[in-house]
């Protein structure tokens, strides 16, 4: 078989219908369009969100709240995570190596949740109390940088 030979299947390609070809088509005149508004002109468009000039649901729902611009969004590191790392220092380049932060230049925050049990240098934006407590009875430092 050659490539001028190939063929489609038996009824999978359907001719489209001829619109505007006269009344015995039953797609004449109006081509299926009906009378008069907006669809049945040419170059009629609207947006996926047009709701008819109905007032439109964005408009219709009540605003509420703020989002503050100078909030501080922090990578959080729990202490239970830092210690799956062998390693006597532990820095946001470091956890950014391992894949525990998704951004390098963001504050990190380590939190108490978990255990640890060996002593291990960690540098970090800021630390819950929960977390200083833990890292220092295994022995730790915390420096905040």
């Amino acid at each position: 078989m050659d490539l001028n030979q190939l063929k489609h299947a038996e009824g999978a390609v359907k001719k489209g219908k001829r619109k505007g070809r006269g009344p015995g088509t039953g797609n004449g005149k109006t081509a299926g369009r009906g009378h008069k508004g907006q669809r049945s002109r040419s170059g009629s468009k609207t947006r996926s969100w047009f709701e008819g000039g109905q007032m439109p649901l964005q408009r219709r729902v009540p605003k509420r709240g703020f989002t503050n611009i100078f909030q501080m969004r922090y990578e959080i590191v729990n202490v239970g995570q830092l210690d799956k790392i062998k390693e006597k220092q532990i820095s946001p380049d470091l956890l950014y190596a391992r894949r525990m932060i998704r951004k390098k230049d963001g504050p990190v925050k380590i939190l108490g949740d978990g255990e640890i049990t060996q002593a291990v240098e960690v540098h970090a934006h800021a630390f819950s109390k929960s977390a200083i407590a833990k890292l220092e009875k295994a022995g730790g430092k915390v420096i905040k940088l």
